[in-house]
């Protein structure tokens, strides 16, 4: 997803100090040996515990960037799916990096920040659901940059893939992470709510697809205030919602109904911000409704749809908001695709159902455009 490149696409080069430290490689000839055994002794399993010890410290201690990530890079390559060797990878790392992470409190804050950052960058590269705890700790710190990876570390789709078939242990740490992500929800930023609407989707419990729905309904709501962020995330979300749609097994009126609603706004966002929004806003909010008509629009209808991409590359707004009635409904019928999909926007302040999206109210009259 284009998304999850913004903004912390250059985050890890901020990471070198300016004062270089000489580090020490981490020797792997013993645990290289050990990993192509097949049966291992409590010989075996300490030499596994000391290379985690080392390679850990050596992690929390070197402060030159390319010497970082080649030690992340010596610990990843050195985990197996070996029963005996997998156990004590797993046990070791959650307790190296556990002390790490407690180590890196009594330092200095912008020492601190750094530490804890490559720690989780490991975590969500080891993909472990054992390490899912310590990443969970910190999806709520006040920095930035930390709660990013932390939501990332638990939302990696090599993570879900073990989850998956979510039972037992799995289950219930599956649910634990979308219960602790939905709390984020609300003031998440697009590059964090990217990385939970992919969990969301992938995760096979119902709260993944409830945590979805509460993705939708938090983005239909900044678009009803015209407080939404880089509206481009919304190709992704519509995306999803879609996939939702066609699946027999996930489909119900509740995400085929946040499909069109939130689908509706991007459009007359689109209309009736073209004296209010930047040109960064109407470029996302061109490519939403582009992307969504072709990818999604076309093969709910049975059949190639490009008057959308018509009437945005012709600046034809009568033509775009005629296709908006047609597609999702006025206030004489229901749309096209509310028909074809079974589905209405919900009951109105009298109790009926309404066979037409909510009318977007009218851009601020103060502001002279958005980022």
């Amino acid at each position: 997803m284009k998304i999850k490149r913004v903004i912390f696409g250059v985050l890890i080069v901020s990471l070198i100090p300016a004062m270089i430290l000489r580090s020490k490689a981490v020797d792997t000839r013993e645990i290289e040996q050990v990993r192509n055994k097949q049966v291992l002794n409590s010989q075996d399993l300490q030499i596994i515990d000391d290379f985690l010890a080392q390679s850990v410290q050596e992690l929390i201690k070197t402060r030159d960037f390319t010497s970082i990530a080649r030690t992340r890079t010596t610990i990843l390559i050195n985990q197996s799916s070996q029963g005996q060797y997998a156990q004590q990878f797993s046990e070791s790392a959650y307790k190296y990096i556990s002390l790490g992470l407690a180590q890196a409190k009594e330092l200095p804050e912008e020492r601190q920040f750094k530490v804890i950052l490559n720690l989780l960058i490991l975590v969500d590269g080891l993909k472990d659901p054992r390490l899912a705890d310590l990443a969970i700790a910190h999806l709520k710190d006040k920095n930035k940059a930390i709660r990013y990876w932390a939501v990332r570390c638990v939302t990696n789709p090599g993570l879900i893939s073990k989850l998956n078939p979510a039972d037992g242990a799995n289950l219930r740490l599956a649910r634990r992470i979308a219960e602790q992500l939905g709390e984020l929800v609300d003031s998440g930023e697009p590059e964090v709510l990217a990385l939970i609407a992919e969990f969301a989707a992938e995760v096979k419990i119902p709260e993944g697809q409830d945590l979805l729905l509460q993705i939708a309904d938090t983005r239909i709501k900044r678009y009803a205030d015209w407080t939404v962020k880089y509206e481009l995330l919304d190709s992704a979300i519509l995306k999803l919602l879609y996939n939702k749609v066609i699946s027999t097994s996930s489909n119900t009126p509740e995400v085929a109904r946040r499909f069109g609603q939130l689908y509706s706004y991007a459009m007359q966002r689109y209309i009736k911000g073209q004296d209010f929004l930047s040109n960064n806003n109407k470029h996302y909010l061109a490519s939403v409704l582009v992307e969504t008509e072709d990818k999604c629009i076309g093969k709910l209808l049975g059949r190639p749809q490009s008057t959308i991409r018509r009437a945005v590359e012709q600046k034809d707004y009568s033509l775009l908001l005629q296709e908006h009635n047609r597609l999702l409904g006025d206030e004489i019928r229901a749309g096209e695709l509310a028909s074809k999909l079974n589905f209405d926007y919900g009951p109105d302040p009298s109790g009926k159902k309404m066979v037409a999206p909510p009318t977007l109210p009218d851009p601020p009259r103060s502001g002279s455009g958005l980022r």
